[in-house]
């Protein structure tokens, strides 16, 4: 298939870390990995910094709506896929061009690009649903909420998002990467020196924002934990000096250590030096977590995932394979499953190893893929077969 793949997810280039997120990461894969099926893709992309991607992407949008509307009357495109709901924007504005040249179209669902809280967008989410002929959300409950907003049953195609094998490379072993790690961030409070090993590390990354939970895990958990569990996360976000300030009432501030945006190097170092991934989430109005590519990340490099059984977290962690789930907001159960693993370092380290196996084996990009080609290429059919 000839296919315009639109989106407006992409870092600049050469500059990696001015634009990263889940949603970013996903854009790139998938990108690559429709390349690797043998698919035709003309990327339509934005490439900017986070912070002017507000802006920018409007200028984007327009430009864009011309650009798709040119290639579809010259007959150069058989789908547009839209990476997100964002760029999925543009849909009704080219249905009926792309229906009169036969050209069909779907788009990707991450979360909260359909739930968000804004009376506007709200009216135009069922719009663009309609002018669309396939939906791709990532996960069920992201499909839940894709229904509750007008999707028809015939277009909802769930395909989880995936994670590219070479991502991360390294043979580190935990004890390597956790000497690298605290060399370049500092020995946690309270241990021994040149005892690295003496410490259960948790580890979380993604936006600092209030449905990923670390304020309350911060709160509620980890003042129930032994002294010798600390708690390191990477990411930024609005969230942040909230978790600061939680940690010094709770008396756990010397165990909690924000490490700000990471490389992809630090990031690889931080989840072979930690012991397990934390995914504490919490339920909050119009920002769902769609899936979680993070987990997928962490369990490349062996990292199990203690999550909550939330939203699209429970499309990632399957119990006992890569990790385990527990109810958002019971902090016994949290902690509970992290004392398990404290109490048995053979179990973690097995558990390591059984994650890294799952991972590769149920979240490969390719397979992911060629699932949006080949509902692409039946939409295609059937397009052709009624004209």
């Amino acid at each position: 298939m000839r296919i315009l793949y639109v989106s407006h997810s992409f870092p600049p280039r050469n500059r990696p870390l001015a634009n990263i997120g889940g949603m970013q990461r996903v854009a790139a894969d998938l990108h690559n990995a429709l390349f690797e099926c043998n698919a035709s893709v003309e990327p339509v992309i934005l490439r900017t910094s986070w912070r002017w991607t507000h802006i920018r992407t409007s200028l984007f949008l327009g430009s864009s709506l011309f650009r798709i509307a040119a290639s579809v009357k010259r007959g150069e495109v058989d789908a547009v896929l839209y990476s997100s709901m964002v760029t999925a924007s543009l849909a009704p504005l080219l249905q009926r061009t792309l229906r009169k040249h036969g050209v069909v179209s779907g788009a990707i669902v991450h979360g909260r690009d359909a739930t968000l809280l804004s009376a506007p967008y709200q009216l135009l989410v069922p719009r663009i649903f309609a002018a669309l002929d396939a939906v791709f959300p990532v996960s069920r409950a992201t499909g839940e909420a894709c229904f509750e907003r007008g999707l028809a049953v015939a277009k909802l195609h769930v395909v989880p998002n995936g994670v590219s094998p070479d991502r991360f490379a390294s043979d580190w072993s935990r004890a390597t990467a956790r000497t690298m790690l605290f060399e370049r961030f500092g020995q946690p409070e309270g241990t021994v020196e040149k005892k690295p090993g003496r410490v259960l590390l948790l580890c979380s990354a993604g936006r600092q924002v209030k449905r990923k939970g670390f304020v309350w895990f911060v709160e509620h958990v980890l003042p129930q934990l032994p002294e010798d569990v600390h708690y390191w996360l990477a990411g930024e976000g609005p969230e942040a000096e909230r978790i600061l300030q939680t940690a010094e009432r709770s008396g756990v501030a010397h165990r909690v250590r924000l490490l700000g945006r990471l490389s992809d190097k630090e990031l690889e170092g931080m989840y072979r030096a930690a012991d397990l991934f934390i995914m504490p989430n919490v339920p909050v109005p119009g920002d769902m977590e769609g899936f979680g590519v993070v987990m997928l990340e962490a369990g490349l490099c062996g990292l199990p995932t203690i999550g909550a059984d939330l939203e699209g977290i429970a499309d990632v962690i399957e119990d006992g394979k890569n990790g385990w789930l527990v109810r958002s907001g019971n902090a016994e159960a949290f902690c509970e499953a992290i004392l398990e693993y404290r109490r048995e370092p053979e179990m973690l380290e097995e558990a390591g190893r059984r994650t890294a196996s799952h991972v590769l084996e149920h979240f490969g990009w390719r397979a992911a893929a060629e699932k949006y080609l080949r509902v692409l290429r039946t939409c295609s059919s059937r397009r052709r077969a009624v004209a």
